[in-house]
């Protein structure tokens, strides 16, 4: 049965009851969304999460107001809704407005809470969840809709490298060992591969943390499902080789104007700088491209920090809001199991 929610002169509802757009065009056509927004990624992650994947979409009239996935798991008869979907280091998902930039303040603001809210009954209506955790990018700014509809807002942080200066400047602005390590000599090579090299840089970034007895919720499936089904270019796997072996890499994600370092940097027992060098190579062919900025994916771990500023990135926010988290000492339990 359609269900479809009103608030406003916003209609809510799953995108394809709509019939008016194809839902990897809105992706596209959104400022906020990221590689993760992609019907396939999602249907990758709900594959792979175990979860029910609910494509919501909101229009006022014939023209698109925003998008939102939701993830629902059942546990011990309890429902939970992710966006994005729990345990698979997904970083970014949540709601993604369209034409929203061309309203005045005010109107803007009423528009986003009006689908808010709206989603937020959609789900409620048919779902109804006990726990629900939403976390989109940092380009989606207003959460105050959630706010007041009692989600806990936490404040999380990234870097983002903006590439627009050219290549030359940009690595100037870099800290003086970043840019000695980037023009360092040795026998080596850093290159964009494939599945294989996905296999082997998931292995490694499993295997330390493994040593460091860390959970990791990453598997080589999950990433090379989404490199064999999202568009081409949407994944990049790069490798750096020693003595014609992978000593370390990094799994990039590209979408729009930016590309995220989503998975790698795994510690090596190299002498050469691999990490730098991966970086600065991902770096330097998206500006090739005409990308404008490196997400580098996080800036809340401290012992990871140092590293990171020193590409001189610019600290971003972006939330993590949940609700219900205190139902039980039991939900609690459950939702644990899912992280």
């Amino acid at each position: 049965m359609s269900v479809t929610i009103e608030r406003q002169g916003i209609s809510i509802g799953r995108a394809a009851e709509f019939g008016h757009h194809e839902w990897n065009d809105l992706v596209e056509r959104s400022p906020q969304a990221t590689p993760f927004h992609y019907r396939e990624s999602l249907a990758v992650q709900a594959d792979h999460a175990d979860a029910d994947l609910h494509l919501l979409a909101g229009y006022k009239g014939h023209e698109p107001v925003g998008i939102l996935p939701v993830f629902e798991k059942r546990k011990g008869g309890m429902s939970m809704a992710f966006s994005p979907a729990p345990g698979l280091w997904v970083t970014y998902l949540g709601p993604a407005l369209l034409n929203h930039r061309k309203l005045k303040r005010r109107k803007r603001e009423r528009r986003n809470k009006r689908f808010v809210q709206g989603c937020l009954d959609w789900v409620e209506r048919e779902l109804g969840p006990k726990h629900t955790q939403i976390r989109p990018g940092p380009d989606y700014r207003d959460v105050r809709p959630f706010e007041w509809n009692d989600f806990e807002i936490d404040v999380r942080h990234t870097y983002s490298v903006d590439l627009t200066p050219g290549e030359e400047d940009v690595l100037m602005s870099f800290s003086s060992d970043a840019r000695n390590n980037i023009r360092t000599d040795g026998d080596y090579r850093v290159y964009e591969g494939g599945t294989d090299e996905i296999r082997t840089i998931i292995s490694q970034v499993r295997a330390r943390h493994d040593e460091q007895d860390e959970s990791y919720g990453v598997t080589p499936r999950f990433v090379t499902d989404l490199y064999d089904r999202l568009p081409e270019g949407s994944v990049r796997p790069y490798a750096c080789e020693i003595d014609g072996e992978v000593a370390g890499g990094m799994v990039a994600l590209e979408f729009g104007d930016t590309v995220y370092r989503w998975q790698g940097g795994a510690k090596h027992d190299h002498d050469l700088p691999v990490n730098d060098l991966v970086d600065w190579a991902i770096m330097t062919d998206a500006m090739d491209r005409g990308i404008e900025n490196y997400d580098l994916v996080g800036a809340n771990e401290e012992r990871l920090c140092g590293y990171k500023a020193k590409f001189a990135p610019e600290l971003r926010s972006y939330y993590t809001m949940e609700t219900g988290t205190a139902v039980t000492n039991a939900l609690s339990s459950v939702y644990k199991k899912f992280r």
